[in-house]
């Protein structure tokens, strides 16, 4: 057996949900304000994971106006071999404001991973973090967190799990509540149900999605409870070992939880997977934050650990202890496939872009980005500010390293000092660095400088102006552990010039975002952009030859 590295599906790849099917193994990751929403990685070797799509890319969402970190929440995967198909449920949170969490719940179907999907079905209202569980006896039952918000009342709420009709999405019995009891570190979610020598098990993600982030279970003869916690009386995977107890409270960053021996943090909200090598691994979220500090720029990741049942049919890690770590062995007698590139690159040459490239809030068509409008470009046509929650025009891909370089070639003539156009890097719409070509009126030319958004502060850096007569750029931004340091050139044959001083970008993280003591602000991490705004006609367009990311 090889040993694997963590994490393995690295950048904003948070709350993953693992199966396998016929040898193949794919997970599925919440996005949040990016379309297309809910990725889709598939594996041979649990190694290497590759990118296959998203479920959610034919406008079946509307994220326009989404606030940090609403959207598309906690993807749930499962197979059902009576109709051999594959669902995935999953929660739209429209509304954080006074912690009321409205989310709906729906289900989508589809015969193959890469679709085509169902349309959406409905399911409730109730709360968030659904999963579907099919019995062997054909009934089938969703869980999820029934969010509370009356005062006095247990927070977040319960676990519950109801049978339901998949066709209809109409409840076939009443809700159970199956946590009383249940959990130490309390703020529990994501329930999964799993059978096991006949036995049920339910999985938790609980301990808040902070630095005291971890994994539960419980068992029971029934479905419906009563479940009998692990008898440790502690998570069985977390990264913060010490105990918890933190029931009746919300939602917590739990920065005191901090595990200064380890480089993975906020190890939680896991997925369990019966491989077709009769092993057990589990799926699960983590954070790597800069060195020194309590900040995660590469937001929440996919790690794998490797799992066993215990002589008395109790879930352990493969180690014997609940530390969840930076390595795993891998599958007995299968192959690693040669170590994947994180790397990207896209010349624009073919009618597909890179199916990496994600936006905020809207979706992505023809009437704003096209590789169609000039060979071997991506043509962007200027949308809102990048204020915007409702049509920035952005074509971001998820950061993946700590030190990387990305680099885009455009052309661009703005006759308007609201039309602008380059290249940056993003959190949302409130947090964000743009570097851009931009129309001066003194010299009736465009000219490069720089914009930044910091917790919704605009910050211009007006002393920064390069004169590009000829509207063609090269631009190049490097990212080093939270700091960016910005160059161009105006011809391939020149030398890189700096623009600027290098500015500090640590808060574009997880935590950075928003400014609330105690609390974690996102859950996406870093993008890196291109992209084009026209505040004046909606007309503008630039045109980009090729972008590139190189990690360092």
């Amino acid at each position: 057996m090889t040993t694997i590295k963590n994490p393995v599906i690295p950048g904003m790849a948070p709350d993953p949900s693992i199966i396998c099917i016929d040898k193949r193994y794919y997970i599925a990751t919440s996005t949040f304000h990016w379309t297309p929403s809910i990725q889709l990685f598939e594996s041979a070797d649990l190694a290497n994971w590759h990118l296959i799509g998203s479920a959610l890319n034919n406008e079946e969402v509307n994220l326009c106006g989404t606030n940090t970190p609403a959207g598309i929440w906690a993807p749930h995967l499962s197979y059902d071999s009576e109709t051999k198909r594959i669902w995935l449920v999953y929660s739209h949170m429209v509304n954080m404001a006074g912690r009321e969490f409205n989310a709906d719940t729906y289900a989508i179907w589809a015969t193959d991973m890469r679709g085509p999907w169902s349309e959406p079905i409905y399911f409730t209202s109730l709360g968030f973090d659904p999963a579907l569980f099919h019995d062997d006896d054909g009934n089938h039952y969703l869980t999820i967190l029934e969010w509370e918000t009356r005062e006095g009342y247990q927070a977040p709420g319960h676990i519950v799990i109801a049978e339901i009709d998949l066709s209809s999405g109409e409840l076939i019995s009443p809700w159970h509540r199956v946590t009383k009891g249940f959990t130490t570190r309390g703020c529990v979610e994501a329930p999964q149900i799993y059978k096991h020598c006949g036995t049920y098990y339910l999985l938790l993600a609980s301990g808040g999605t902070g630095y005291g982030h971890g994994v539960e279970i419980g068992r029971s003869s029934s479905i419906f409870g009563p479940y009998e916690p692990h008898p440790s009386g502690e998570p069985i995977l977390t990264s913060s070992p010490r105990h918890l107890f933190s029931l009746g409270d919300p939602d917590a960053g739990h920065f005191e939880m901090v595990n200064p021996d380890s480089p993975m943090q906020k190890a939680g909200h896991g997925s369990l997977v019966h491989t077709h090598t009769d092993e057990w691994y589990m799926a699960h979220l983590m954070s790597r934050p800069l060195e020194g500090k309590l900040l995660n720029p590469l937001g929440r990741e996919t790690s794998l650990q490797k799992m066993y049942w215990t002589e008395d049919n109790w879930l352990r890690m493969a180690d014997g202890s609940n530390l969840a770590k930076m390595s795993f062995m891998g599958l007995a007698g299968v192959p690693i496939e040669k170590e994947q590139l994180t790397d990207l690159y896209d010349s624009f040459e073919k009618k597909q872009y890179l199916p990496q490239f994600m936006t905020p809030y809207r979706q992505q068509n023809q009437s704003w980005v096209s590789t169609q409008k000039r060979k071997g470009y991506l043509r962007i046509y200027g949308g809102n500010s990048l204020f915007s929650q409702m049509n920035p025009a952005i074509m971001a891909t998820r950061a993946t390293s700590f030190i990387y370089e990305v680099e885009t070639m455009l052309e661009f003539q703005p006759r308007h000092y609201s039309q602008t156009a380059g290249l940056g890097l993003y959190y949302d719409s409130n947090n964000w660095l743009y570097t851009h070509l931009t129309y001066l009126e003194e010299k009736n030319c465009p000219y490069l400088t720089i914009m930044q958004a910091k917790l919704g502060q605009r910050i211009e850096y007006v002393n920064t102006r390069i004169l590009v007569p000829g509207g063609h750029v090269i631009l190049k931004i490097k990212y080093d552990h939270g700091a960016a340091a910005i160059f161009y050139r105006l011809s391939a044959q020149e030398q890189w010039q700096s623009l600027g001083q290098e500015l500090a970008v640590e808060y574009l993280s997880d935590e950075g975002v928003n400014g609330i003591p105690g609390e974690i602000g996102g859950f996406t991490g870093l993008f890196s952009f291109i992209g084009a705004v026209d505040a004046f006609q909606h007309q503008s367009y630039a045109d980009f030859a090729y972008y590139k990311v190189t990690n360092l």
